[in-house]
This record gives structure tokens, sequence and C-alpha cells, in this order.
């Protein structure tokens, strides 16, 4: 195992990256509305930052699994703080102005997107050789509540904050926690390139398809991903129409939706500081089942009611399995994943999730467009408890 300090070096490198990819997508769309109102290109600066995840999410995992891991989050990071570089000298010199800016602001969005599906699944394989194995649940759940901060809580605020201050601050600000990130992932230990026994000699399509033909052969991890798929469904539908519901159902101003959205987060970081806990006392199994059930009745409880309480209440329930989950699950594939394939599984994981977030959310707009906005809500429950009584019984206390 590699010291304390090596762990806390990555943290800090976590919550730099995070913190910075905050206030960048806060700042990106306030940038597109200073060229052009139209709706639908602003709109689409969101778009072109997941894009990459669903052209590249899953070729991200095969790159990574035949390359040193550290070098490459610190050369994604590079190349990111050289895209913002660009920006702010456009911006600083009236060159990203109308059409252009919109397209340039297009280009970095994308590039910076493209970026992310490499690091982000690099970064996720970097812990399981600095911790002991026990405390991966509880070092998993520091990291991913430092995301969260970063990416819902502090960073986009401090986004908005920053531009009303300057137009180029946030970005030249996101480049300084970029620099100081890559700094921190180079200073890590030498433990993360591959043996030469394992080196590719495939191309990376080839390798992609070796990855998958494994984790599908895999019963555990394939069971994981699939119930991660569902869970990301069900979230997305009721989220894509929770604006709606807290204007028209509980009747609340605009500031109650961001109140509410702050319950959330608040309890997903409880569930992911707890998660270790929950796993020492129950088992994996179980809280990956428990996680499933408690999402449900976060559902049920903003389903069923007009009372603003009430529905906190159910954020904050929701919100909780939610980190519960994303802690237990990603921990289950560290474990149970080889290091020469875990690229892959991580990236495998993670697409899935987009995809199906995606999908989620266009299917509750089209259910709550036919059937009321409480129908989003609702209609994940049943298969919430169906997923539960799968992660019950097909996971026990075994790590490998």
């Amino acid at each position: 195992m590699a010291t304390t300090s090596a762990y806390r070096r990555l943290w800090s490198a976590t919550a730099l990256s995070n913190l910075g990819d905050g206030i960048r997508q806060a700042a990106l769309p306030l940038l597109v509305v200073t060229m052009t109102g139209d709706p639908v290109l602003v709109a689409g600066v969101t778009v072109a930052g997941q894009l990459p995840w669903l052209l590249f999410g899953l070729f991200a995992g095969a790159v990574v699994d035949r390359v040193d891991r550290r070098r490459l989050v610190a050369g994604v990071d590079l190349v990111r703080i050289g895209l913002l570089v660009a920006l702010v000298a456009a911006v600083a010199t009236d060159l990203a102005t109308g059409a252009v800016g919109v397209v340039l602001v297009y280009l970095v969005a994308f590039g910076c997107g493209l970026g992310e599906t490499l690091r982000d699944t690099a970064a996720a394989t970097l812990l399981p050789p600095l911790v002991d194995d026990a405390d991966l649940e509880r070092a998993n759940g520091r990291l991913l509540n430092t995301e969260i901060a970063g990416n819902e809580l502090i960073g986009p605020p401090l986004g908005g904050y920053l531009f009303g201050v300057a137009l180029v601050l946030p970005f030249a600000v996101n480049g300084g926690t970029l620099a100081v990130a890559a700094v921190l992932i180079l200073s890590l230990p030498n433990l993360f390139a591959p043996a030469p026994g394992e080196r590719r000699r495939d191309n990376i399509r080839a390798e992609t398809a070796a990855g998958l033909r494994w984790l599908a052969r895999h019963r555990e991890l394939r069971v994981l991903v699939g119930l991660t798929g569902v869970f990301a469904f069900t979230d997305g539908a009721w989220f894509a129409v929770l604006v709606l519901y807290v204007a028209d159902v509980l009747h609340l101003p605009a500031y109650g939706y961001g109140l509410l959205l702050g319950v959330g987060a608040v309890g997903g970081l409880i569930g992911g500081a707890g998660a270790a806990r929950v796993v020492r006392v129950a088992g994996p199994g179980a809280a990956l089942a428990g996680a499933l059930a408690l999402a449900a009745a976060g559902q049920a409880l903003l389903g069923f009611t007009s009372t603003a309480v009430v529905a906190a209440a159910g954020l904050l329930v929701g919100s909780f399995a939610f980190g519960v989950w994303n802690v237990v699950s990603l921990t289950q594939r560290q474990r149970l994943a080889p290091p020469e394939l875990l690229g892959r599984v991580m990236a495998a994981g993670r697409t899935v999730t987009m995809i199906a977030s995606m999908l989620g959310a266009l299917t509750g707009g089209l259910v709550a467009a036919g059937l009321g906005l409480r129908a989003p809500i609702l209609l994940g429950i049943p298969a919430l408890l169906a997923c539960a009584a799968i992660a019950g019984a097909g996971f026990d206390r075994r790590t490998r």
C-alpha cells in the first residue's frame, strides 16, 4: 500500500479538477448567452460537453488500460488547459463573438468533454493501489463527495459569480485548478503503468470488444452495470421534470427549486459519507439492495405528496440512496475487475449510466406530457423494487 500522503494528493487533485469542472460548466452557457439568445444554441453547449461519452466512452476504457494512467490523467488536464487558454485569449481579444464565438465555445465544450471521458475513467482506477482493500468504501466515499461538492455545490455558483466579475475569469481559474491537479497527479507513486506482459497489440476497437465480452461473462459485474443503468434511467426520468413538479405540484416559487436541489445534494453527501459504515454492517449486497429500496421510498414520497416538506424528505432520502449506491457499486467494480481490465469496466459502467440517464430524461418528458407530472416519479418505483430484489440475491460479501 502507498502512503496516506499519496491518497491525500489524489483527493486534492480530485477536488481541484471537479471544482474547475463545475466552474466551467456554469460559465460556458453564460458565455454563449452573451453571443446569442437562441435557447437551442444555449442548450447545445451542455449537449456538446456530454456527447463525447456517447461517441467515445466505451473506447476510453481501452485507451486507459494500455497506458500509464497517472500520466494520462495529467496529460488530459494539460490539453484541457490549452483549450481554456485559447478560449480566454479569444474572449479577451473580442474574437469570440457571434457565430464564430458560439462555434469556439462548442469546440471547447466538446474537447473538455472528450478529455473527461479519458480522465474520469483513468482517475477511477487510481485509488485501489493507494489504500488497503478494507478502506476502499471509505476512500471512495470521500472522493465521490468531493466530486459532488465541486461539480454541484461549489463550482457552479462560483462559476456564475466569477463570470459576473469578468468573462474570462472562470476559465482562467479552471485552467489554474487543472494545472495544480496535474502536478499533484504526477507526484503520485509510479504504480499505474501496465506491466510489460500486459501491453496491448490489438487496436482500440478489438480491445474494447474483448473487455465487453469479459464483462458480459462476469455475472456479478454484468448485473451491477445493468442495475446501475436502470437506477440512472429512473432517476433521469423524474429529475427531468422536477422543475415543473416544483412549480405546478408543490406551487413553489423559482427559488424553491434551488433549495430542493440543495437538499438533494446534502442527501447525496450524507450517503457517500455513510456508505462505508453501511457496508461494514450489512455487506455489499444488502447495501446495494437497501439503496434501491430506499430510492423507491424517496420517489414514493415525491410522487404522493403536494407538500414541500414531504417532497424535500423524499429528495433527501433518494439522494442518500444514490450516494450509497455510487460508492458501493464503484468499489465493487474496483474489487471484482482485474487491474488490466479495470479501465474498460469503468468506462462501460459510466457510458451505460450516461446513456440511461439521457434516455430516462427523454422518457420522463414524454410520460409527463401524456400522464401528468407525477407519472415519471411513480413509474420508476416498481423497477427499483425489482432491482432491489435482484441486487440482494446477486451479491455477497466476497470481494473477488
